[in-house]
C-alpha cells in the first residue's frame, strides 16, 4: 500500500530497534550520478583479494564516503525486505492463511493413520468426544474376546467340521482358514492379529511423493464490495483524506468500514503506510475540537500501530516500557493509562513470562554487584520479568506453534534407524534441528531419501522457488512451504486436514516466520517427524518471529551440527564471516573480486558495468544469471536506482505495462515475506503475465503497483534461500549503517561461482563482520517451548 500522496514515510519509534522491516518506503530515490565510461574494469582484478577495506596489491578505497541518506534497515520504511508491506491486499495474508488452515490434528486416530500405530499418548489427547479412547493393548484384547465368542458360537452350532474355503478365494479364504486354525487349536486367538495389522499402513506411493508444482501464488483476498468502497470514499472525502485509500480501508476494516471509520477515525492507522499525524489530521476534520491527544480511541489505535510496526522488524511482542515510550513520543499524555485501556478493550494482550530461578551462589563466591544491579534494573536476573505486550494474531501463533511442536515430540514413536547421526536422531525423536552451510543441505535431503526407502512418506520443503529448482536440478524433488500450505504441491491432506506425511524436512528454516510455522506444524499429523534445517548465521525471517533461533535456544530437542564445510574460496570467505572474521582468500579463478568505488554514483555505474560486460566476459556468466544484492530499496545505490540503471542498459523500453516491458526481470511478492523472481512475458486486460521458473503467473492489474518491482537488484532478505552463479554485492559509502554480520554473510553466500563486491564502505565492512550482530527480536516462543518441553521430561 502506498502512502497518501505528498506525505513522507513515518519515522521509526525510538523505542524499537531498527532491525529488519518487511516494507519498502515510498520516498523517491534521487538520480544517481555515473562515473566516466572509461572507468577501469573491476572484474579483471587478478590474484589474491582483500575485502577488509582495500584490495590486495593495487586497489584501495579512495576518498570519503558519500553523505547522502541511505534507506537501509535503519529506516523502517525502506528496510532490507520485500516491498509489499504497503499492499492492503496482502497486509494480512499470513494471518488469513492461518485462519483458513485446518484445525490442529491432536487425536490418536490421526497418529494411527500416519504411522500405522498409535503414539505413546494415544487416548490422552484425543478428540472432543466424551467416550474414552482405547489404547492399543485394550483394543487388541477386546478384538480377541470378540473372536473367541464367535468361535464358541460356531462350535455350539456345528456337529462336525465344516469344509472351509471350497467356494472362497483371496482374502475371504485366508480369513476363514485363520479362524479354522484357531478352532482346531493350531494357533492362539491372537495369532490372527499378530499375522497382519488390522489397519495396514498405506503403501508407499508408486509416483514421487511430490505433486507437480502449480502456481506458487496463494489465492488473494476477496476484493471489498463496491458499495462498501463507495461508502468509505465518502467518509474519506469528508475528512480530506485521499480517495485512493478507499479500497485499502474497506479491505482492512471489512463490510462496516464506513461506520467504523466515522466513529473512530484513527482506524485509518489499520492501513499500512498511514502515519499517526495523517490519522490525527483526518480525525480533526471529522470530529472537530472533540478529539485530543489523549482520546482513548487514539491511544488504543496508536498502541496497536506501534506493535504492528514492531512486527515488521520481527518482534512478536514488546516490553510495556518500550510501548509507553513510543506513545509518549506521539504526545499521548498518560502512556501507562493508554496501555491499560488497550489491554482492557482486548486490542492487545499483556504477558508476564515466568523465568526459571537462578541457582543460589555458594557462600564466599565473588559476585559482580554492579552487574547484578544492572540486571535487576532491566528485569533480568532478579525480580519480576518485564511485562510484554503483543497482538492477538502473533500471541496465538506462538502458542499454537509451541503446542504443535510439543505434540510432535510426544507422539513420535522412537525407532532405531541406522545411518548418519542425523538419521539416527530423526528415528528416535519427533523434532530434530540441523545446522550447517550450503553444502550441508545434502544431509537432510539424504535423510528424506532414506526415509522413503524405509517405506515412509517423506517430503522436502524449501523457502524459495529458486531453492526448489536447484534441488530439482540435483535430482531431488521438493516443494516450497507456500505451495505446500496452499495445496498447490505436496501430498495433499486427509479428511482431518493433516498432510499425508511421516517425515517432513524443511530447509531454509531460519526463513520461517511464526505464523507460517504455526500453520505448517498444525497441518502435521501425530507421530510425524519434523526436521528443521538451516544456517543460523543468515538473516532471519522477514516476518515476525525467530522460530529456528528460538527452537535452538530452547534446547528441547536434538541439534545436529553438520561438519561438512563449504568448499573453495567462496566457502572459505563466507565461513570466516560466520565466526566474525573477514579474511583474505586466494582466488586464482577470480571467484572473489573487489571493486573499490568513491561514492554511490560510481557504485551504480560499476555495478551496471560488471553485470552487463565484465562478469560475462571474464567469468562466463550471462547477465540473466547474475544477481545484484544491495542493502536497501532507497538511496542513491538502493534497489530502485540500480534497477533503473540496469533496465536502461539491459532491457530499455518505455515501460508501457505499468512501468514494465516484456523481458524485464521482476521480483513478485504474492504475500509479504516471500519473493518470487521471474521475467515479464506480456500484459492483457487481466494483468501482467510473468514466467517464474517453470510456471506462468498472472499478477492482477490492481496488484501490479504494490506487489511487483524490477528484480535485477534485490535486498539480502529477498535473495535469502536462493543462489545464483554470480552475485554482485553493492556496498556504497552511505550504506554502512545498514551492514551487519548476518547481512554480509547472507549477501556473500548467495554466490555459487563468483562474487564481485562493489566496495565503498572502507573499514565499516570488517567492523560490521566483527561487531555488527543483528538486533535481537523480542519473542515468546522460547519460554513457551521450555515450559511445555522441560529438559527433564
Amino acid at each position: 500500500m502506498t502512502e497518501p500522496s505528498g506525505e513522507t514515510a513515518p519515522e521509526a519509534p525510538e523505542d524499537v530497534e531498527p532491525a529488519e522491516d518487511v516494507r519498502e518506503g515510498t520516498e523517491t530515490a534521487g538520480e544517481a550520478g555515473t562515473a566516466p565510461d572509461d572507468a577501469p574494469e573491476g572484474a579483471d582484478v587478478p590474484g589474491t583479494t582483500d575485502v577488509t577495506g582495500s584490495a590486495a596489491g593495487t586497489t584501495h578505497v579512495v576518498g570519503s564516503a558519500a553523505k547522502t541518506a541511505y534507506a537501509t534497515e535503519d529506516d523502517p520504511e525502506t528496510g532490507d525486505a520485500p516491498e509489499t508491506g504497503d499492499a492492503p491486499e496482502t497486509a494480512d495474508a499470513t494471518g488469513s492463511a492461518k485462519e483458513d488452515a485446518p484445525e490442529e490434528a491432536d487425536g490418536p486416530e490421526e497418529a494411527g493413520e500416519a504411522s500405522g500405530e498409535p503414539g505413546p499418548d494415544a487416548g490422552k489427547t484425543g478428540g472432543s468426544g466424551d467416550a474414552p479412547e482405547l489404547s492399543e493393548a485394550q483394543a487388541e484384547l477386546a478384538a480377541q474376546r470378540e473372536l473367541r465368542a464367535r468361535i464358541e458360537a460356531r462350535k455350539a452350532g456345528k456337529d462336525g467340521p465344516v469344509a472351509a474355503g471350497t467356494k472362497l478365494s483371496g482374502t475371504a479364504a485366508d480369513l476363514l482358514a485363520a479362524v479354522r486354525a484357531v478352532e482346531g487349536g493350531a494357533a492362539k486367538g491372537s495369532a490372527f492379529y499378530e499375522a497382519a495389522d488390522p489397519v495396514p499402513r498405506p503403501p508407499a506411493p508408486e509416483r514421487a511423493p511430490v505433486a507437480a508444482p502449480r502456481s506458487p501464488a496463494p489465492e488473494h483476498p476477496t476484493a471489498p464490495a463496491p458499495a462498501t468502497t463507495a461508502a468509505v470514499r465518502e467518509v474519506l472525502a469528508r475528512g480530506g483524506a485521499p480517495e485512493t485509500l478507499a479500497g485499502p480501508v474497506a479491505a482492512a476494516l471489512g463490510e462496516g468500514a464506513a461506520a467504523a471509520l466515522s466513529d473512530d477515525p484513527w482506524q485509518l492507522l489499520a492501513v499500512a503506510g498511514v502515519r499517526p499525524e495523517q490519522a490525527d489530521g483526518f480525525a480533526r476534520a471529522l470530529l472537530g475540537p472533540d478529539c485530543g491527544p489523549g482520546d482513548p480511541r487514539r491511544t488504543v489505535a496508536l498502541t496497536v500501530w506501534l506493535l504492528e510496526r514492531a512486527a515488521l522488524r520481527g518482534h512478536t511482542a514488546l516490553e510495556a516500557g518500550a510501548v509507553c515510550a513510543g506513545l509518549a513520543a506521539h504526545s499521548v499524555p498518560d502512556p501507562e493509562e493508554a496501555v491499560d485501556t488497550a489491554v482492557s478493550e482486548g486490542a492487545v494482550h499483556l504477558f508476564r513470562e515466568e523465568r526459571e530461578e537462578a541457582p543460589a551462589e555458594e557462600p564466599g563466591e565473588d559476585a559482580d554487584g554492579a552487574a547484578d544491579g544492572a540486571a535487576d534494573e532491566s528485569g533480568e536476573g532478579g525480580g519480576e520479568p518485564p511485562a510484554l505486550l503483543g497482538l492477538d494474531r502473533y500471541a496465538l501463533a506462538e502458542e499454537s506453534l509451541a503446542e504443535g511442536l510439543a505434540r510432535l515430540v510426544r507422539t513420535a514413536v522412537p525407532d532405531a534407524w541406522e545411518g548418519s547421526e542425523l538419521e539416527r536422531a530423526a528415528g528416535a525423536h519427533g523434532l530434530v534441528l540441523h545446522t550447517g552451510g550450503e553444502t550441508a543441505r545434502a544431509e537432510p535431503v539424504a535423510l528424506a531419501a532414506a526415509a522413503r526407502e524405509r517405506g515412509l512418506r517423506a517430503l522436502v520443503a524449501v523457502h524459495s522457488d529458486g531453492g526448489r529448482r536447484a534441488l530439482g536440478t540435483a535430482g531431488t524433488e521438493a516443494v516450497t512451504v507456500a505451495a505446500l500450505l496452499s495445496g498447490a504441491a505436496g501430498p495433499g491432506r486427509d479428511e482431518d486436514g493433516a498432510f499425508a506425511l511421516d517425515v517432513l524436512v524443511v530447509l531454509d528454516a531460519p526463513q520461517l516466520d511464526v505464523e507460517t510455522a504455526a500453520t505448517l506444524v498444525e497441518s502435521l499429523p501425530d507421530g510425524c517427524r519434523l526436521v528443521l534445517s538451516g544456517d543460523p548465521e543468515v538473516l532471519g525471517a522477514p516476518g515476525a518471529g525467530r522460530v529456528f533461533a528460538d527452537a535452538l535456544a530452547a534446547g528441547v530437542c536434538p541439534r545436529i551440527a553438520s561438519r561438512v564445510p563449504d568448499p573453495g574460496p567462496l566457502g572459505e570467505l563466507v565461513s570466516g564471516i560466520g565466526v566474525g572474521e573477514l579474511n583474505q582468500v586466494e582466488a586464482p579463478g577470480k571467484e572473489v573480486v573487489i571493486v573499490p568505488v568513491r561514492d554511490a554514483g560510481e557504485a551504480v555505474h560499476r555495478t551496471v558495468q560488471l553485470v552487463a560486460d565484465s562478469v560475462p566476459r571474464a567469468i562466463g556468466v550471462p547477465p540473466e544469471r547474475t544477481q545484484v544484492v544491495t542493502v536497501g530499496h532507497g538511496g542513491s545505490a538502493g534497489t530502485r536506482a540500480l534497477n533503473a540503471a540496469l533496465k536502461q542498459r539491459l532491457n530499455p523500453g518505455p515501460g508501457r505495462f505499468g512501468g514494465y516491458d516484456p523481458g524485464d526481470r521482476v521480483a513478485y511478492a504474492p504475500v509479504p515475506g516471500r519473493t518470487v523472481t521471474g521475467t515479464v512475458l506480456s500484459a492483457d486486460a487481466e494483468g501482467l503475465r510473468l514466467r517464474c521458473g517453470e510456471d506462468e503467473v498472472l499478477v492482477p492489474k490492481e496488484r501490479v503497483e504494490s506487489a511487483l518491482r524490477h528484480g535485477w537488484a534485490l535486498t539480502a532478505h529477498q535473495a535469502a534461500g536462493t543462489r545464483w552463479p554470480a552475485v554482485v554485492a553493492v556496498l556504497p559509502g552511505d550504506a554502512a549503517g545498514g551492514l551487519s554480520r548476518p547481512w554480509v554473510y547472507t549477501a556473500f553466500g548467495r554466490a555459487e561461482r563468483h562474487l564481485s563486491v562493489v566496495h565503498g564502505v572502507d573499514q565499516a565492512l570488517p567492523r560490521a563482520v566483527a561487531e555488527g550482530v543483528a538486533p535481537e527480536r523480542t519473542t515468546r516462543l522460547r519460554p513457551l517451548l521450555e515450559g511445555l518441553l522441560a529438559a527433564g521430561e
